[in-house]
C-alpha cells in the first residue's frame, strides 16, 4: 500500500533575479521588479511530500519527526533570513527563481530520503505563485 506523507515548513529569504552578463536594461525587461538591485523578500511556504510503502511494523511511510528535523536542519537553517544570492552557496552562480530554489531543496533532501521512497517539493513563493518538483534520481 503506497501512501504520501507531507510536512509543511516555511522560511523568509531575500533574493534578486538577474544575470551578471546581461545589461541592466535586459535584466529589467526580463525580471522586472524581481531585478531590484537592493533585493526583495518572500515568506516562502514549503511542503515536502514523501511517498512510499506503509511499513507494517511501524505504521509509517517515514517518521514525520525525522522528516521535520531534516527540513529544519537542511533547509530552514540554510535559507531562513538569508539573502539567497549572497548567503547560500548553491546560488552563487544560479538565479534563485522559485523553480531553482525548489530544485536545490529537492537535491539537498534527496540523499536523506530512502531510495525506495519518492520525494516531491512544493514551494510557494506567494499565496498564488508556486512550483512543484518531483526530481530525477
Amino acid at each position: 500500500m503506497r501512501l504520501t506523507i507531507s510536512r509543511k515548513a516555511h522560511f523568509n529569504a531575500a533574493h534578486r533575479l538577474f544575470r551578471k552578463e546581461w545589461s541592466d536594461e535586459k535584466n529589467q525587461r526580463i525580471f522586472g521588479k524581481c531585478n531590484n538591485p537592493n533585493y526583495h523578500g518572500h515568506n516562502y511556504e514549503l511542503i515536502v511530500h514523501v511517498t512510499g510503502e506503509l511499513d507494517e511494523e511501524t505504521g509509517f511511510v517515514m517518521d514525520l519527526k525525522e522528516l521535520s528535523d531534516l527540513i529544519k536542519q537542511e533547509i530552514e537553517e540554510a535559507f531562513d533570513h538569508k539573502n539567497l544570492n549572497l548567503d547560500v552557496p548553491e546560488f552563487a552562480d544560479l538565479i534563485p527563481t522559485a523553480e531553482n530554489i525548489a530544485i536545490v531543496i529537492w537535491r539537498k533532501l534527496r540523499p536523506f530520503i530512502p531510495k525506495d521512497k519518492d520525494l516531491e517539493v512544493v514551494l510557494y513563493e506567494t499565496a498564488r505563485n508556486f512550483v512543484s518538483y518531483k526530481g530525477t534520481v
